[in-house]
């Protein structure tokens, strides 16, 4: 059938100059469709028509006759302009263009000699069947026979009086022909018509594609003006040829008899008529009901049903039908799906609809269909199958097609929910795993390198600690943009859990090194992309990351290969974090350390295994003002343990939120105890505060607590914080210290002058002393610039009116020192080291 486009371009040549033209018609003998009589002139319904549309346009017609393929190639090939009687396929549709409206149906018959019956199709196995070549008959025989294995032999020929010849000299079992030829030539042949038949098909004037088609529009608007009028000249013709020949003399000797039949039938025909008439108004609303049962049943099923043509129009629609494309049913049938889909999904359902009415498949498909009117998609799961007559020829397609959208939209949420981390979108930990075993495997078999990068954001909890989670939330959305920003297609960025993501690098260089290279430039690049501030909400944030690499050459297997990347990550936080590292072996070695030191500590405060050691501080006058509290662990298996090694430890796993809580309680009952003697009631001491404990929320109330269980003296215990704990936060620090103020605790700033916070800040913090650190100290004997920052400090305390004590004074060279740049407090070894209380001293021998 001709497109859309081709019926557009068909009446935008209607008006092209037509007159007077010749026009050489193809003709093959197959009356009383088509036929050239004696005299060389058209006959048949075809013939008559044509003439007739010639006579009014001024055509002149000139007759080819050929026999039926040749016609149809001298057609193709431009030689005749045009041929009457071509049944419509699609096939033919690629080099032929036809009109819109059929000019006539026609079906065909099978004829055989007296004994040769032919009731279904399977009769027609072991039979030579006679049929016209290249016709619509002779394809739809072997598409049988191929299809359904069925052993025909099939005889071409020329014309069908070939056809019917072969048969009546038993060369052939049967003749296939349509039965305007067959009945009326059965009789001269001797040959009978089969109960088994063709289905109706729709005959066409056509041409070469493209060819001629101001003829085919004229052609088919004239059938349009002739089949609207029932007494028009194209119902007589049709009448006229289809009824059978009778000779003159024929017609005298049964008129008699007609007259006398007719005369004796007619009371019985009226009785019958009658009872017939009874009868079909009972069948009828049987029917009826039966029709109306079954159309409320088809319209109350959740699915789009419908039935299309071989020419894909609808034929019949559901109510679902109607409701998707906004439309009545009968504004539905007879049109194609390109009135109410687009382009694309008007091609691919014309590709599944051909499957079903041309191969015969039954199919289960997806369709994704867009509407014309709105561009809204729909996916429907549909189910096409064949429908054919008796004789097993297919005549159209029932479709149930059921909308699965939103089925698939929550498939896909779910899908969503299993594989993709809610908050940042980016592909989750299963998800990783799955890439993450098929890219192992691939580096296997092709022998490429590969890489995971652990990253950490160092610190993260004390935003959430301070900010709230939300704040936390919306830092990590902005790092996962900021790390997808920088990497390929190929590559995989996931978050692991909480503040950590995974980089997964694929189909690297083979060679180690090179491999490395790229590896290391990444991890340099997302550093320092991380260490720009971030733009929240409610503030600026800045933050670093830690970042542990593990090559595919480093592990066996993919567990392997995750272990080995997360000792890289530890092995750069344990190096101060800010840092990338890559795995290697030794790390082993360290981590077993590490897991049985934090096994260790987790058991130390219940078992009792701390214990307290104070670092005394004296005035240059010889009096002791207090001491520093310091923490001393020892294991029974491992020994004595340093801070150095445990408190870091304790800070990564939240222990020491804990472990500080029980330092400041036992400072605080030793504070108590010493009220209650002359000699230490002035005593203070210092105890020193984490970061995780100086930005803890609760932490104001737990020494308020604290001090009121124990009943010290608030005004005797001095909270050291580092500048580095000041610069996450400050505004809140600030505010803790005041509120800690207010019940006389003391604030001394340990390690002044290594930090990097601003003096602006120094004058704001309701500090008490400024506590000079232990590498100024130590050099100030033999480095000038040592000695100017002392001196500096004592000066900054003077005039802040803060007290200034020196750390690490092991030598006399240096007290003098320090002494003489106006120093008046010291701690070190040279006046006393760490011991448990009961070894303190009051005096110290400070040398004169």
């Amino acid at each position: 059938m001709v497109t859309a486009a081709t019926s557009q371009r068909l009446t935008a040549t209607e008006t092209g100059q037509s007159g007077n033209r010749p026009l050489v018609v193809g003709i093959y003998q197959n009356p009383p469709k088509i036929a050239i009589n004696d005299t060389g002139r058209l006959t048949g319904i075809f013939g008559d028509l044509l003439q007739q549309i010639a006579l009014q346009e001024g055509w002149q017609l000139k007759p080819v006759s050929c026999d039926w393929a040749y016609c149809l190639e001298l057609l193709t090939s431009g030689d005749i302009d045009i041929m009457p009687d071509v049944a419509f396929s699609p096939e033919r549709a690629v080099v032929m263009s036809f009109h819109q409206t059929p000019a006539l149906y026609s079906w065909s018959k099978f004829y055989s000699l007296s004994g040769q019956d032919v009731n279904q199709l399977a009769d027609l196995a072991g039979k030579q069947v006679a049929v016209l070549k290249d016709s619509s008959q002779y394809f739809f025989l072997k598409n049988v026979s191929e299809q359904q294995q069925l052993p025909i032999t099939l005889l071409p020929v020329k014309s069908l009086s070939a056809a019917f010849n072969l048969v009546a000299a038993g060369q052939a079992d049967i003749a296939a022909a349509s039965h305007f030829f067959g009945d009326r030539r059965a009789d001269a042949f001797q040959l009978k018509a089969n109960m088994l038949r063709f289905s109706p098909v729709e005959l066409y004037f056509t041409t070469a594609l493209n060819q001629n088609l101001d003829v085919l529009a004229i052609i088919d608007r004239q059938l349009q003006q002739w089949q609207a009028d029932p007494q028009s000249y194209y119902y007589q013709t049709v009448k006229r040829w289809s009824e059978p020949d009778f000779t003159a003399t024929a017609a005298t000797s049964m008129l008699v008899l007609w007259a006398v039949f007719n005369v004796v039938l007619l009371a019985l025909i009226a009785a019958i008529v009658f009872w017939y008439f009874r009868r079909s108004r009972r069948q009828l609303g049987q029917l009826q009901l039966s029709q109306e049962r079954l159309t409320t049943i088809l319209n109350s099923v959740d699915a789009h049903i419908y039935i299309k043509d071989r020419r894909f129009r609808y034929q019949y629609v559901n109510h679902k039908i109607a409701e998707l494309f906004c439309r009545p049913a009968e504004q539905i049938v007879g049109h194609t799906d390109s009135l109410f889909f687009d382009g694309k999904t008007v091609e691919q359902l014309q590709t599944n609809d051909q499957r079903v009415l041309h191969a015969g498949q039954r199919i289960v498909e997806e369709e994704i269909n867009t509407l014309a009117s709105s561009g809204q998609s729909h996916t429907f799961l549909s189910v096409k199958l064949p429908l054919r007559h008796a004789n097993g020829e297919i005549y159209a397609l029932c479709g149930i097609s059921t909308d699965i959208t939103e089925h698939k939209q929550n498939q896909a949420a779910i899908h969503q929910l299993a594989f993709y981390d809610a908050l940042t979108a980016l592909p989750n930990r299963r998800l990783l795993l799955e890439r993450l075993e098929q890219a192992f495997s691939l580096a296997d078999r092709i022998g490429c390198q590969g890489a995971i990068l652990f990253i950490d954001l160092d610190h993260f909890k004390d935003l959430n600690d301070t900010r709230g989670h939300a704040v936390g939330d919306e830092l990590l959305s902005l790092v996962a943009s900021r790390l997808g920003g920088q990497l390929r297609k190929s590559d995989t960025l996931a978050r692991f859990g909480g503040d950590e993501f995974v980089v997964l690098l694929t189909e690297l260089q083979s060679r180690p090194d090179l491999a490395a290279q790229r590896v290391e430039l990444l991890a340099t690049k997302l550093m320092t992309m991380l260490s720009q501030p971030f733009q929240l909400t409610e503030c600026s944030y800045s933050i670093s990351a830690s970042i542990g690499i593990a090559m595919f050459s480093d592990a066996n297997n993919v567990d392997e290969l995750l272990q080995r990347a997360d000792l890289a990550l530890y092995d750069a936080k344990s190096r101060g974090r800010n840092r990338y590292c890559f795995y290697d072996s030794t790390l082993q070695a360290k981590v077993i350390a590490r897991t049985a030191m934090l096994n260790g500590l987790r058991q130390a405060l219940s078992l009792n295994y701390f214990s307290l050691h104070y670092q005394p501080q004296y005035h240059s006058d010889g009096r002791m003002l207090g001491a520093e509290v310091l923490l001393r662990w020892f294991d029974p298996e491992l020994g004595p343990v340093s801070p150095a090694d445990f408190i870091p430890l304790a800070e990564d796993c939240g222990l020491i939120l804990p472990i500080g809580a029980w330092v400041l309680q036992q400072s605080c009952q030793q504070l108590e105890r010493w009220q209650h003697d002359p000699i230490t009631a002035h005593w203070h001491l210092a105890v020193n505060l984490s970061a995780r404990q100086l930005h803890d929320p609760k932490f104001v109330q737990l020494v308020t607590d604290t001090l009121h269980s124990t009943g010290a003296d608030p005004a005797h215990l001095v909270l050291e914080l580092t500048e580095t704990q000041l610069l996450q936060d400050i505004e809140t620090v600030i505010v803790k210290m005041q509120q800690l103020g207010e019940l006389g605790v003391r604030f001394s700033l340990d390690d002044f002058g290594t930090g990097y916070s601003s003096l602006s800040y120094l004058k704001r913090l309701p500090l008490n002393q400024l506590k000079i650190d232990g590498s100024f100290v130590r050099d100030v004997l033999h480095d000038p610039s040592d000695a100017a920052i002392i001196r500096t400090i004592l000066a900054l305390g003077n005039s802040l009116e803060l007290n200034v004590i020196a750390e690490g004074v092991e030598t006399v060279a240096q007290y003098q020192a320090l002494t003489e740049l106006g120093c008046q407090q010291f701690q070190g070894y040279l006046l006393g080291r760490p011991a448990p209380v009961s070894e303190l001293s009051a005096t110290s021998q400070i040398p004169a």
